[in-house]
């Protein structure tokens, strides 16, 4: 064998090797790619394994297929209320359609920016119409759904699916927090006047409505007392002449005795000839 045979086999080896590594690619379970040639589309693949392609001529793409997160950049927003809030915002985003994606936006680091611009515009459209409490209170959820729906609505024809915005902080400015602060302190006391002055109020009306009813049920309960009362005495009456006209003699001791229980421990100045005092001049 001539001498120069050695050295062409081992270059055909190594770039029938080359050839080889070329003509072939491999995908993880994370990823996704675009097949470009010469800048045209040929193929896209979602799914993970070893996958062909023209060697020297195509171009792989891969873009991660999982949720991705995009920080954005705090930025104020002005209430419906007009007052001024910093809304610190984050995206969870993905890849849907790794073709529409590389033919709108080429790359992540181009999508960023057109994702910034979408969210914030939502995220400061949709804010503006709530006030600074419904802001900061369990309605921002409901806000934020809507930005959510806003967002992923505008971002699908750019071949991405927007999963989630969400407000990692909703803080007033430095420069307005002790005036807010100031403001939001005066107007809860206010609140708090006014509640009170409500409830004593009410407490008097409350107060005069038990005082009449209480005046009402005394005025019944007496005149039912005097009904019973006379009632009792004109029984009383009624037997008493029915047994007094039986016994005359027992009526006039009956009423001396009475004169008696009259006077028990006072002093009774009397002449000799009163008749109620016959039973003590007898004794």
């Amino acid at each position: 064998m001539k001498a120069w045979v050695w050295p062409l086999m081992i270059i055909l080896l190594i770039a029938g090797a080359i050839l080889v590594f070329s003509s072939f690619y491999v995908l993880d379970q994370t990823q996704q790619a675009v097949v470009l040639r010469f800048g045209r589309i040929v193929s896209v693949e979602t799914e993970p394994g070893l996958h062909f392609k023209q060697p020297f001529v195509d171009s792989v793409v891969r873009f991660d297929k999982r949720i991705l997160l995009y920080d954005i950049e705090p930025e104020k927003i002005i209430a419906s209320d007009k007052k001024t809030l910093v809304i610190d915002t984050y995206v969870l985003w993905r890849i849907k359609d790794p073709e529409t994606f590389i033919k709108s936006l080429k790359s992540v680091k181009l999508a960023l920016p057109r994702i910034d611009d979408v969210v914030y515009s939502h995220v400061r459209n949709i804010f503006a119409k709530a006030n600074f409490d419904e802001i900061i209170s369990e309605k921002r959820e409901d806000l934020l759904k809507e930005v959510t729906a806003l967002s992923r609505k505008d971002l699908k024809d750019f071949g991405i699916e927007v999963v989630d915005v969400r407000v990692k902080h909703a803080d007033l400015p430095v420069e307005n927090e002790q005036a807010v602060y100031n403001r939001m302190k005066a107007e809860r006391y206010s609140i708090a006047a006014q509640i009170r002055a409500e409830g004593e109020k009410e407490a008097r009306t409350i107060r005069a409505e038990a005082d009449k009813t209480a005046k009402v049920l005394l005025a019944e309960a007496q005149g039912k007392a005097e009904q019973i009362k006379g009632t009792g005495e004109a029984s009383a009456l009624k037997i008493y002449a029915e047994v007094f006209s039986k016994d005359k003699d027992f009526y006039e001791f009956w009423r001396t005795m009475e004169v008696y229980k009259s006077i028990e421990g006072g002093f009774l100045l009397v002449g000799d000839e009163l008749d109620a005092l016959k039973y003590l001049k007898s004794n």
